[in-house]
C-alpha cells in the first residue's frame, strides 16, 4: 500500500496508507463522532472546504449505495480513518468507499491513530492539514500560508431555481448548501418546493407566492454569506420563515445577534439538545463549527427555544411577533436520529396558524 502522510498545522505528522483519489489536498480538519452515516457526512456541503476524521474506528463496512447521497459528488475534500472496510457487505451497496472515493476524486488515509488525532484536535481546536505523499519545506509554508475559501457558499449553492412540484403546501427553499434529506422530509409532507440560489433576491421570491421560507444548511463562516442578511430580513416580515444551521446562523444575524467559532465544533448524531419550553430532550445530528454568541442576543426580539445540554451552546432561536424560527441541528436528520423531525410538522403548523390569522385580519 502506497504510504500517506497527513501533516498538520501545529507540526505534527501521522503516517498512514493511501486510499481513494491519488491528489494532495489542503484542507480544515475535524473531526466526526457518528457511529454510521459515513456516505451522508461525506457527501454533506456543509463539509465543503474540510478534511473529515472519523472517531468510529472502521468506516466503510457496508460500502456506498445510490440512496444516501446528500449530494452528488463528495463535499468532504478527504477523509481519514483508522481502518478501512476491506470487505463491505450490504444488499444496498453500489460500491466500496475506496473505490467511489476513487472515482469521485476524493483522497483518503487509513491505519491513523484517529483517537490521538481527536484528543489533539481536542486540545488544539481545528486545525489545517495537508494530505501529501511527501513531507517537505515546502509543504510545511503552503500549509502555514493556507487560508479556507470565503466563497463556500456560492460554490456549493444551486446556480439555477427548480422545483419538487406538489400540490401541497409551497415551500421557498434558499439553498446555502442543501442537504437532499431536508427535501426528502419536506417531500413526506407534501410539500410544493421551490428551490432559490443563495444570493437570491427578497422580490424575486416573493413574486413565487411560497407560503413559507426555508434557510438551508450550509458551508463555512456565516459572514462569508452576510449577502443574504437583506433577503432574510424582508421575507421573514412577510412570510413564516424556518431555517436550519448555517440558516439558523444567517436568521440569527439577520436580527441582530452575532456569531463566533467554536473551539472544534459539533460534528454527528449523538448530540443531546434540551427544548427549553416544552422541557423534552432531544438526540440530534450536528454539523457545525459556528454558533449564535447568547450574549448577543441580549438587545434583540429572539428567544432562545433550544441549548445544547453539554456547553450550552444556543441550538435554537424564535424571533418575536413574528412566524419565525430556526435550529443549528438537522431535523431531517439522515441517517438520524429522528427525535427532532417533528419540526418540519411544527413549521407546517406554523404556516397554517399564519394563513388563519391572514384570513381573520382580511
Amino acid at each position: 500500500m502506497k504510504k500517506r502522510y497527513l501533516v498538520l498545522e501545529n507540526g505534527s505528522i501521522y503516517e498512514g496508507e493511501a486510499f481513494g483519489a491519488d491528489v494532495d489536498v489542503m484542507a480544515e480538519l475535524v473531526f466526526n463522532t457518528g457511529m454510521s452515516g459515513y456516505q451522508e457526512s461525506i457527501t454533506d456541503l456543509s463539509y465543503r472546504g474540510e478534511m473529515i476524521v472519523f472517531t468510529y474506528p472502521l468506516i466503510g463496512n457496508y460500502g456506498v449505495n445510490r440512496d444516501d447521497f446528500e449530494s452528488l459528488r463528495p463535499a468532504a475534500s478527504a477523509i481519514v480513518v483508522h481502518e478501512i472496510a476491506r470487505r463491505p457487505s450490504n444488499w444496498r451497496q453500489m460500491m466500496s468507499l475506496p473505490e467511489w472515493a476513487e472515482k469521485s476524486g476524493m483522497p483518503g488515509i487509513s491505519g491513523v491513530d484517529t483517537r490521538s488525532l481527536t484528543k489533539e484536535l481536542r486540545d488544539f481546536g481545528v486545525m489545517k492539514a495537508a494530505l501529501v505523499d511527501e513531507v517537505n519545506e515546502a509543504t510545511l509554508s503552503a500549509l502555514k500560508n493556507f487560508q479556507s475559501s470565503k466563497t463556500m457558499v456560492a460554490d456549493a449553492t444551486t446556480k439555477t431555481q427548480y422545483q419538487n412540484p406538489t400540490d401541497g403546501v409551497s415551500i421557498a427553499l434558499i439553498d446555502f448548501g442543501l442537504k437532499n434529506s431536508i427535501l426528502r422530509s419536506l417531500a413526506k409532507r407534501g410539500a410544493n418546493v421551490m428551490v432559490f440560489p443563495a444570493d437570491v433576491a427578497a422580490e424575486t421570491v416573493l413574486a413565487a407566492n411560497p407560503d413559507g421560507i426555508l434557510l438551508s444548511n450550509g458551508p463555512g463562516d456565516p459572514q462569508d454569506a452576510a449577502y443574504a442578511i437583506p433577503t432574510i430580513q424582508a421575507l421573514e416580515e412577510k412570510v413564516p420563515l424556518m431555517g436550519i444551521c448555517l440558516g439558523h446562523q444567517l436568521f440569527a444575524l439577520a436580527n441582530g445577534a452575532e456569531t463566533y467559532k467554536l473551539k472544534f465544533g459539533h460534528r454527528g448524531f449523538n448530540h443531546a439538545v434540551r427544548h427549553l419550553s416544552k422541557e423534552r430532550l432531544d438526540f440530534t445530528s450536528q454539523n457545525h463549527g459556528y454558533a449564535v454568541d447568547r450574549d448577543s442576543l441580549a438587545n434583540t426580539d429572539l428567544v432562545v427555544t433550544h441549548e445544547e445540554i453539554n456547553d450550552h451552546t444556543v441550538e435554537g432561536l424564535r424571533l418575536k411577533n413574528h412566524h419565525a424560527f430556526s435550529v443549528q441541528f438537522h431535523p431531517d436528520a439522515a441517517p438520524g436520529p429522528h427525535d427532532a423531525e417533528y419540526l418540519f410538522d411544527d413549521f407546517l403548523t406554523m404556516i397554517a396558524d399564519a394563513k388563519k390569522e391572514t384570513t381573520q385580519n382580511a
